[in-house]
């Protein structure tokens, strides 16, 4: 696969990097990562996306973008938007992964003439009363959220990924998808030894805990392109397994709530349908 352009652009007060493919055309697939995750996550997905013209970006606060907050689910929306506005793209195959599905959809509420239409890989998004206990991730993680605690140390890249492959949730992942997220998901250690995680772990937290406010129900019911809900196995429990991150937060009746909404339930999938299976993802934003 062809290497992409790498660039930095201020965006809504903060310093994003975007990575580029292919040649400007007709339309454009902009593709957002989800929550501790960063643009190159992609890459296996846009190998099969041919010569499509395509832009990844390290939302604020993850890869190598600025890590600078505030790390708000409307904050990443307007960045989205505003990028989106700043490179004056139009004729957009917008497509999102879990967080990034939800900033997508806020991006495509506000710029809709921009739009073709939309991909949502198991955003999260969920069901309309849980927006309605603002405080309830604050009440489950009273003592901070765990993932503050992950380990953000590595020699390198390659014991980055000897850490992970083949446990909890990461044990489905393609092992190309997983070296991308090693590979570019690290950044040297400003004490010169060794790598840092490129999504720092308190802020990863920040951002699980910050997102029960982010109600985007009412811009759904907006939106007027075509929109594809791409679901993994759901949870069977209103609070199952909080920390269980393989199974899916998006509300099953989502994809109804669109104008033209299509719903595509993966039960044999988990949360991380890119990594899984970045060639069904491909197809589906083609077709």
């Amino acid at each position: 696969m062809k290497e992409p352009v790498e660039k930095q652009i201020k965006i809504n007060g903060a310093m994003l990097t975007i990575f580029e493919w292919g040649e400007p055309a007709e339309e454009t697939i902009l593709l957002i990562h989800a929550t501790g995750f960063h643009a190159r996550c992609w890459d296996q997905v846009v190998m099969g996306l041919g010569d499509a013209h395509v832009i990844a970006v390290d939302l604020r606060g993850h890869g190598r973008s600025e890590k600078l907050g505030p790390y708000l689910w409307k904050t990443f929306g307007d960045d989205v938007t505003c990028l989106i506005e700043e490179l004056d793209l139009t004729g957009i195959i917008g497509v999102g992964h879990s967080m990034g599905g939800h900033s997508i959809t806020w991006a495509a509420a506000g710029c809709q003439d921009r739009f073709n239409r939309l991909v949502l890989v198991d955003p999260v998004i969920m069901a309309p009363e849980f927006y309605a206990l603002p405080d309830f991730m604050k009440n489950a993680y009273a003592d901070g959220h765990p993932i503050a605690k992950r380990r953000k140390n590595f020699a390198d890249a390659d014991a980055m990924y000897a850490n992970f492959e083949g446990r909890g949730s990461f044990a489905g992942w393609k092992p190309e998808v997983l070296r991308d997220y090693c590979e570019f998901g690290i950044l040297p250690d400003e004490s010169g030894d060794g790598y840092v995680l490129a999504c720092p772990p308190d802020v990863e937290a920040s951002i699980y805990m910050g997102n029960a406010g982010c109600d985007v129900h009412d811009l759904v019911s907006t939106v007027k392109v075509p929109v594809k809900v791409l679901r993994a196995r759901q949870r069977t429990g209103e609070r199952e397994n909080l920390m269980d991150f393989s199974l899916s937060p998006t509300w099953p009746e989502l994809a109804s709530q669109f104008e033209q909404g299509e719903d595509i339930y993966l039960p044999e999938l988990t949360h991380f349908i890119p990594m899984q299976d970045p060639d069904l993802v491909a197809r589906h934003i083609l077709q």
